[in-house]
């Protein structure tokens, strides 16, 4: 039976699936064997957009399964049976893990620390069901992260083999260090990595940011590759425009899709996409210069409050799907985590090439 780690977090969107993709990568380097699951899913027809990305970029032969859907008939149909049959989820979980012929086979867990509680699959649950050590991604934003961290110990007990404390921001990473990291330590909690907040890891491609508006590439369709970091609205006047876009870097402008003086001020600053509302024609001055600075324009039949709002949604809830995101998480691990500490945890031995006889 192959070893196996399960990634957790204490909340959603805490960057399990990036903690992944660098986990993962690291141990391919190595030679050895890698293999991932999500138990728990969200995506439609059977799919979740995270296990498709993950598997693809880690070049997986096969599929990872997603053994549960967490939708409404999932729910209800669970609800239904007296009682619930837990067990079912449990061993299909174990089937799969017994199967794998992988080295180490990575099991992301559910988005928090209650998730999947009434299917049996909640991360307390199925590291007890699989006698499994735990990996728990938190995002810092402050101490008061111990809190649950702490709460997450008391339920996982000997399963919880380190925490990796992730996008810490520039003026927490010393506390981070300093006080936390020995607070956990002395508790019985390793801290195995902490990761500084970097501006890629937050930030949404211009491709993406189409596909959510449902927008109209006007041009420079190439450069769908673009990270956007910021969003700032053109409503004002063109001189007090210039001083806002100036104070922004790496930034998409929304403005009216007739505000050509807003338009043009937007392209003379750091503007990696325009993204113009009401659908109107785009005056051949601002195509022009665009095309001259490789900016992408968008156009989107909404209004901008609209506009704002999908925006928003996206980056509150931001995916690790670009290759330049991956290749970041690598570089911020590889400086940050402790492998060596994990995989003595985990009993795999070194290097790792000699264990999958790469």
């Amino acid at each position: 039976m192959s070893k196996f780690l399960l990634i957790g977090s204490t909340e959603p969107c805490s960057g399990k699936s990036s903690a992944i993709l660098g986990l993962a990568k690291h141990l391919q380097q190595q030679g050895a064997k890698v293999a991932y699951g999500k138990p728990l899913g969200t995506g439609d027809r059977g799919m979740d957009p995270d296990v498709r990305f993950i598997a693809e970029t880690l070049r997986l032969s096969q599929m990872p399964p997603m053994l549960l859907q967490l939708d409404e008939a999932a729910w209800l149909a669970h609800l239904r049976q007296s009682p619930p049959d837990s067990a079912r989820s449990v061993a299909s979980l174990l089937e799969f893990v017994k199967a794998s012929p992988a080295d180490l086979v990575l099991l992301e867990g559910p988005a928090d620390l209650y998730e999947g509680e009434v299917f049996g699959l909640s991360l307390a649950k199925m590291a007890q069901a699989l006698n499994a050590p735990v990996l728990l991604v938190s995002r810092y934003r402050s101490p008061s992260a111990v809190d649950a961290l702490l709460f997450a110990h008391r339920q996982l007990g000997s399963h919880l083999c380190g925490v990796l404390l992730n996008d810490v921001p520039p003026d927490q990473m010393g506390p981070a260090q300093v006080v936390v990291r020995p607070f956990l330590e002395a508790r019985g909690i390793p801290v195995l990595g902490i990761l500084p907040s970097h501006r890629i890891l937050r930030s949404v491609s211009v491709g993406k940011l189409a596909w959510q508006l449902e927008a109209e590439v006007l041009c420079c369709r190439d450069r769908m590759d673009l990270m956007v970091e910021n969003i700032a609205v053109g409503a004002m006047n063109v001189n007090a425009a210039l001083k806002y876009f100036r104070n922004l870097e790496h930034k998409a402008v929304i403005t009216g899709g007739d505000r050509t003086d807003i338009q043009l001020a937007a392209l003379e600053t750091s503007t990696l996409c325009l993204i113009l509302t009401g659908k109107l024609p785009l005056d051949p001055r601002v195509r022009s210069r665009a095309e001259e600075l490789e900016v992408p324009i968008l156009s989107v039949d909404l209004d901008t409050f609209t506009t704002i709002n999908r925006i928003e949604r996206l980056f509150g809830q931001i995916p690790l799907h670009e290759e330049v995101q991956v290749r970041c998480i690598q570089e911020l691990m590889s400086a940050n985590f402790d492998f060596s500490r994990l995989y003595a945890r985990l009993g795999l031995t070194q290097p790792l090439a000699s264990v999958s006889g790469a």
